[in-house]
Protein backbone atom coordinates (compact mmCIF):
# COMPACT_ATOMS: atom_id res chain seq x y z
CA UNK A 1 0.00 0.00 0.00
CA UNK A 2 1.34 3.19 -1.22
CA UNK A 3 1.47 6.60 1.46
CA UNK A 4 -1.33 7.80 -1.01
CA UNK A 5 -3.64 4.47 -1.38
CA UNK A 6 -3.03 5.04 3.06
CA UNK A 7 -3.94 8.87 2.45
CA UNK A 8 -7.75 7.47 0.48
CA UNK A 9 -8.78 4.69 3.21
CA UNK A 10 -12.18 4.46 4.71
CA UNK A 11 -13.56 2.55 7.00
CA UNK A 12 -16.45 0.08 8.24
CA UNK A 13 -16.86 -1.03 12.00
CA UNK A 14 -18.64 -4.83 12.14
CA UNK A 15 -18.04 -5.63 15.11
CA UNK A 16 -15.74 -4.11 18.38
CA UNK A 17 -14.72 -5.29 21.51
CA UNK A 18 -12.36 -5.38 24.48
CA UNK A 19 -11.85 -9.01 25.30
CA UNK A 20 -11.05 -10.14 28.81
CA UNK A 21 -10.30 -13.97 27.95
CA UNK A 22 -11.79 -16.30 30.23
CA UNK A 23 -9.98 -19.95 30.18
CA UNK A 24 -12.62 -20.97 28.07
CA UNK A 25 -12.21 -18.49 25.74
CA UNK A 26 -12.21 -19.79 22.17
CA UNK A 27 -12.55 -18.70 18.20
CA UNK A 28 -13.92 -21.27 16.61
CA UNK A 29 -12.27 -21.57 12.94
CA UNK A 30 -13.92 -19.48 10.41
CA UNK A 31 -13.11 -18.17 7.02
CA UNK A 32 -13.56 -14.17 7.63
CA UNK A 33 -15.83 -12.29 5.50
CA UNK A 34 -13.85 -8.99 7.29
CA UNK A 35 -10.84 -7.72 8.49
CA UNK A 36 -9.69 -8.74 12.10
CA UNK A 37 -7.58 -6.47 13.41
CA UNK A 38 -6.69 -7.17 17.91
CA UNK A 39 -4.48 -5.39 19.71
CA UNK A 40 -2.95 -7.24 22.83
CA UNK A 41 -2.20 -5.04 25.79
CA UNK A 42 -1.69 -8.43 28.24
CA UNK A 43 -1.42 -11.95 28.24
CA UNK A 44 -1.17 -14.56 25.90
CA UNK A 45 -3.67 -16.69 23.28
CA UNK A 46 -2.49 -19.08 20.93
CA UNK A 47 -4.03 -18.16 17.22
CA UNK A 48 -3.71 -19.94 14.18
CA UNK A 49 -4.24 -18.24 10.78
CA UNK A 50 -4.81 -19.79 7.54
CA UNK A 51 -2.81 -23.43 8.98
CA UNK A 52 0.20 -21.15 10.69
CA UNK A 53 -0.07 -21.09 14.44
CA UNK A 54 0.85 -17.91 15.96
CA UNK A 55 1.61 -17.21 20.22
CA UNK A 56 0.92 -13.42 20.50
CA UNK A 57 1.54 -11.52 23.95
CA UNK A 58 1.26 -7.94 25.09
CA UNK A 59 2.17 -5.89 22.75
CA UNK A 60 1.27 -7.91 19.27
CA UNK A 61 -0.98 -6.50 16.74
CA UNK A 62 -2.96 -9.25 15.20
CA UNK A 63 -4.02 -8.29 11.53
CA UNK A 64 -6.06 -11.05 9.79
CA UNK A 65 -6.85 -10.34 5.89
CA UNK A 66 -10.37 -10.82 4.82
CA UNK A 67 -10.72 -14.70 3.33
CA UNK A 68 -8.39 -16.20 5.66
CA UNK A 69 -8.74 -18.93 8.11
CA UNK A 70 -8.94 -17.97 11.64
CA UNK A 71 -9.17 -19.79 15.01
CA UNK A 72 -7.91 -19.24 18.52
CA UNK A 73 -7.67 -20.22 22.43
CA UNK A 74 -6.91 -19.11 25.61
CA UNK A 75 -3.82 -19.42 27.51
CA UNK A 76 -5.28 -20.28 30.64
CA UNK A 77 -2.43 -19.67 32.79
CA UNK A 78 -2.00 -15.64 31.58
CA UNK A 79 -5.10 -14.97 29.59
CA UNK A 80 -5.84 -12.35 27.10
CA UNK A 81 -6.43 -8.79 27.25
CA UNK A 82 -6.95 -7.31 24.09
CA UNK A 83 -9.45 -4.71 21.92
CA UNK A 84 -10.39 -6.42 18.68
CA UNK A 85 -12.33 -5.02 15.97
CA UNK A 86 -13.76 -6.30 12.90
CA UNK A 87 -14.48 -4.33 10.18
CA UNK A 88 -13.78 -3.17 6.42
CA UNK A 89 -11.16 -1.46 4.77
CA UNK A 90 -12.14 0.79 1.24
CA UNK A 91 -10.28 3.40 -0.87
CA UNK A 92 -12.69 6.45 -1.52
CA UNK A 93 -14.09 4.39 -4.97
CA UNK A 94 -15.49 1.97 -2.34
CA UNK A 95 -12.65 -0.67 -3.66
CA UNK A 96 -11.73 -3.02 -0.94
CA UNK A 97 -8.03 -2.49 0.20
CA UNK A 98 -5.70 -4.99 2.28
CA UNK A 99 -3.87 -3.07 5.37
CA UNK A 100 0.13 -2.81 4.77
CA UNK A 101 0.30 -5.02 8.24
CA UNK A 102 1.92 -8.93 8.99
CA UNK A 103 -0.12 -11.05 10.25
CA UNK A 104 1.49 -10.41 13.93
CA UNK A 105 3.80 -7.17 14.55
CA UNK A 106 5.38 -6.35 17.96
CA UNK A 107 4.92 -2.77 18.46
CA UNK A 108 4.54 -2.67 22.60
CA UNK A 109 2.40 -1.80 24.84
CA UNK A 110 1.55 1.67 24.28
CA UNK A 111 -0.51 4.41 25.94
CA UNK A 112 -1.46 6.55 23.30
CA UNK A 113 -2.99 3.75 21.21
CA UNK A 114 -4.85 2.60 24.59
CA UNK A 115 -5.78 5.70 24.68
CA UNK A 116 -7.92 5.98 21.20
CA UNK A 117 -9.35 2.46 22.15
CA UNK A 118 -10.84 3.11 25.72
CA UNK A 119 -12.18 6.68 24.03
CA UNK A 120 -13.51 3.92 21.13
CA UNK A 121 -14.88 1.57 23.78
CA UNK A 122 -16.90 4.47 25.68
CA UNK A 123 -18.24 5.83 22.48
CA UNK A 124 -19.09 1.51 21.59
CA UNK A 125 -21.20 1.46 24.63
CA UNK A 126 -22.38 4.77 25.62
CA UNK A 127 -24.04 5.19 22.18
CA UNK A 128 -24.53 8.86 21.99
CA UNK A 129 -26.30 10.00 18.63
CA UNK A 130 -23.79 9.97 15.64
CA UNK A 131 -21.54 7.43 17.77
CA UNK A 132 -21.06 5.37 14.72
CA UNK A 133 -19.49 7.75 13.05
CA UNK A 134 -17.01 8.64 16.08
CA UNK A 135 -16.19 5.42 16.22
CA UNK A 136 -15.41 5.20 12.49
CA UNK A 137 -12.98 8.29 13.24
CA UNK A 138 -11.37 7.05 16.17
CA UNK A 139 -10.69 3.52 14.09
CA UNK A 140 -9.07 5.71 11.72
CA UNK A 141 -7.00 7.15 14.34
CA UNK A 142 -5.80 4.28 15.50
CA UNK A 143 -5.13 2.97 11.85
CA UNK A 144 -3.02 5.67 11.44
CA UNK A 145 -0.82 5.16 14.96
CA UNK A 146 -0.23 1.65 13.60
CA UNK A 147 1.00 2.86 10.02
CA UNK A 148 2.80 4.98 11.71
CA UNK A 149 4.51 3.15 14.07
CA UNK A 150 4.87 -0.47 11.63
CA UNK A 151 5.82 1.00 7.94
CA UNK A 152 7.33 4.62 9.60
CA UNK A 153 9.08 3.17 12.30
CA UNK A 154 12.11 6.23 11.91
CA UNK A 155 9.34 8.39 12.22
CA UNK A 156 9.61 9.60 15.80
CA UNK A 157 6.36 11.75 17.49
CA UNK A 158 7.07 11.51 21.11
CA UNK A 159 9.08 14.48 21.04
CA UNK A 160 10.66 16.15 23.91
CA UNK A 161 8.34 18.59 26.12
CA UNK A 162 10.44 21.69 24.82
CA UNK A 163 10.05 20.60 21.13
CA UNK A 164 6.51 20.01 21.55
CA UNK A 165 6.08 23.64 22.68
CA UNK A 166 8.69 24.77 19.91
CA UNK A 167 6.49 22.96 17.46
CA UNK A 168 2.93 24.23 18.07
CA UNK A 169 4.28 28.16 18.06
CA UNK A 170 5.70 27.30 14.53
CA UNK A 171 2.59 26.11 13.39
CA UNK A 172 0.45 28.97 14.97
CA UNK A 173 2.76 31.60 13.56
CA UNK A 174 4.32 30.01 10.78
CA UNK A 175 3.79 33.82 9.19
CA UNK A 176 6.53 35.41 11.16
CA UNK A 177 10.30 36.01 11.04
CA UNK A 178 11.22 33.14 13.51
CA UNK A 179 14.26 32.55 14.16
CA UNK A 180 16.76 29.66 16.34
CA UNK A 181 17.70 32.02 18.69
CA UNK A 182 13.71 33.45 19.56
CA UNK A 183 13.05 29.24 19.53
CA UNK A 184 16.04 28.63 21.60
CA UNK A 185 15.13 31.49 23.83
CA UNK A 186 11.11 30.19 24.22
CA UNK A 187 12.52 26.96 25.95
CA UNK A 188 15.04 28.21 28.27
CA UNK A 189 18.27 26.74 25.75
CA UNK A 190 20.98 27.85 23.73
CA UNK A 191 20.59 28.75 20.14
CA UNK A 192 23.41 26.01 19.59
CA UNK A 193 22.37 23.44 22.28
CA UNK A 194 18.51 23.56 20.60
CA UNK A 195 19.71 23.82 17.26
CA UNK A 196 21.21 20.40 17.77
CA UNK A 197 18.34 19.16 19.73
CA UNK A 198 15.95 20.06 17.74
CA UNK A 199 17.57 18.09 14.92
CA UNK A 200 17.97 15.03 17.07
CA UNK A 201 14.22 15.01 17.74
CA UNK A 202 12.58 15.90 14.50
CA UNK A 203 15.35 14.71 11.95
CA UNK A 204 15.19 17.90 10.69
CA UNK A 205 16.55 21.42 10.94
CA UNK A 206 14.84 24.20 12.64
CA UNK A 207 14.75 25.87 9.24
CA UNK A 208 13.79 22.81 7.26
CA UNK A 209 10.96 22.69 9.17
CA UNK A 210 9.18 26.11 9.20
CA UNK A 211 9.98 25.72 5.68
CA UNK A 212 8.24 22.86 4.95
CA UNK A 213 4.79 24.12 6.90
CA UNK A 214 5.29 26.96 5.25
CA UNK A 215 4.99 25.54 2.07
CA UNK A 216 2.81 22.90 3.26
CA UNK A 217 0.58 25.85 4.01
CA UNK A 218 1.40 27.85 0.69
CA UNK A 219 -0.07 24.68 -1.35
CA UNK A 220 -3.07 24.40 0.15
CA UNK A 221 -4.16 27.99 -0.09
CA UNK A 222 -2.79 27.78 -3.68
CA UNK A 223 -5.39 24.62 -4.32
CA UNK A 224 -7.80 26.68 -3.07
CA UNK A 225 -7.54 29.46 -6.40
CA UNK A 226 -8.64 32.48 -3.97
CA UNK A 227 -4.79 33.77 -3.72
CA UNK A 228 -2.45 35.37 -6.23
CA UNK A 229 1.18 33.81 -6.22
CA UNK A 230 2.39 36.47 -4.29
CA UNK A 231 -0.33 36.98 -1.65
CA UNK A 232 0.31 33.16 -1.06
CA UNK A 233 4.34 33.69 -0.69
CA UNK A 234 3.54 36.73 1.72
CA UNK A 235 0.82 34.76 3.74
CA UNK A 236 3.03 32.10 4.18
CA UNK A 237 5.87 34.03 5.49
CA UNK A 238 8.36 34.10 2.12
CA UNK A 239 9.25 37.86 2.02
CA UNK A 240 10.96 36.90 -1.33
CA UNK A 241 8.65 35.81 -4.35
CA UNK A 242 11.92 34.73 -6.06
CA UNK A 243 13.02 32.20 -3.49
CA UNK A 244 9.24 30.80 -2.66
CA UNK A 245 8.79 29.59 -6.16
CA UNK A 246 12.20 28.16 -5.94
CA UNK A 247 11.98 26.52 -3.20
CA UNK A 248 8.19 25.28 -3.58
CA UNK A 249 9.43 23.94 -6.98
CA UNK A 250 12.26 21.95 -5.32
CA UNK A 251 9.85 20.23 -3.10
CA UNK A 252 6.49 20.03 -4.69
CA UNK A 253 8.23 19.23 -8.51
CA UNK A 254 5.85 21.79 -9.84
CA UNK A 255 6.09 25.84 -9.68
CA UNK A 256 3.44 27.54 -7.16
CA UNK A 257 1.55 29.42 -10.79
CA UNK A 258 1.18 25.59 -12.35
CA UNK A 259 -0.51 24.73 -8.70
CA UNK A 260 -2.94 27.57 -9.55
CA UNK A 261 -3.48 27.53 -12.67
CA UNK A 262 -4.95 23.62 -12.39
CA UNK A 263 -6.55 24.46 -9.14
CA UNK A 264 -8.48 27.63 -11.25
CA UNK A 265 -8.90 25.04 -14.08
CA UNK A 266 -11.19 22.59 -11.94
CA UNK A 267 -13.09 25.54 -10.02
Amino acid sequence: MTEQEFNNIVVDIHYYNHRICTPSWVIEERLNSFVDLTYVVAGKAEYTIDGVCYTVRAGDLICVRKGCRESAVAVADDLMDCYSINGYIYDLTGREMVLPFKTVTHIGVRQDIIALYQELNAAWLVRDPGYMAKARAIFMLILHRFYQLICHSDYQRNYDKRIKKVLQHVIEHYFEPLSVTEMAKMVNLSPLYFGNFFKQETGQTFRQYLTLIRLNQAESMLNSGMYKVKEVAVECGFSDIYYFSKVFKEHFGIAPSEVLKSSKSHS
